[in-house]
């Protein structure tokens, strides 16, 4: 049976992955309008990676015997002065995630639950890997700068991405 505290906390990360997902879809619909449709589909994209991982917070919490207990959810920012400033956020909201990672790594430490330990390694990767990805991107946004060629050529890149094949959010433990 998991700790009150940890289950707590868990259920806390839960509506956090919720937001992001909500806060990345926002930022696609944002992109949309603008008719910057590769930075759309990447943040679609991003938006579907973090409902996954609510649903492996979900899913962690029934195996350890806990109870999920779904929070309401703030609504996110639906505009923002610019296409850089959307990736920018996208960016800082990652540095932010990651921080309440490593609070629930000290958490399950402080606790002595070594098997929410063992899972929120895998976060802290997907976090180093999170944060380098919106960090190279918005760099590159910021060399652009106002040149509409380039920011031409890295919406088409951004095109390319493909969401992840289809796993249940269990069997990607």
């Amino acid at each position: 049976m998991i700790k009150e505290v940890i289950q707590n906390a868990i259920n806390t990360q839960i509506a956090r992955e919720i937001y992001s997902s909500n806060l990345y879809l926002s930022m696609a619909g944002y992109y949309t309008t603008k008719n910057l449709h590769g930075f759309a589909n990447w943040m679609r994209i991003q938006a579907e990676e973090e409902m996954t991982h609510a649903l492996k917070f979900f899913d962690y919490l029934l195996d350890r015997g806990g109870k999920p207990v779904l929070a309401a959810i703030a609504a996110p920012p639906s505009e923002w002065t610019n296409p850089v400033k959307v990736f920018e956020d996208a960016y800082h909201h990652e540095q932010l995630v990651t921080s309440w990672i490593h609070e629930l790594a000290d958490l399950a430490i402080t606790e002595r639950d070594h098997a929410t330990s063992s899972m929120l390694k895998w976060f802290i990767d997907e976090q180093v890997e999170e944060e380098a990805t919106t960090g190279e991107i918005y760099d590159r946004f910021v060399m652009v700068g106002d040149n509409p060629t380039a920011l031409f050529f890295l919406d088409n890149e951004l095109k390319a991405r493909k969401a992840a094949p289809a796993a249940d959010a269990k069997s990607a433990k």
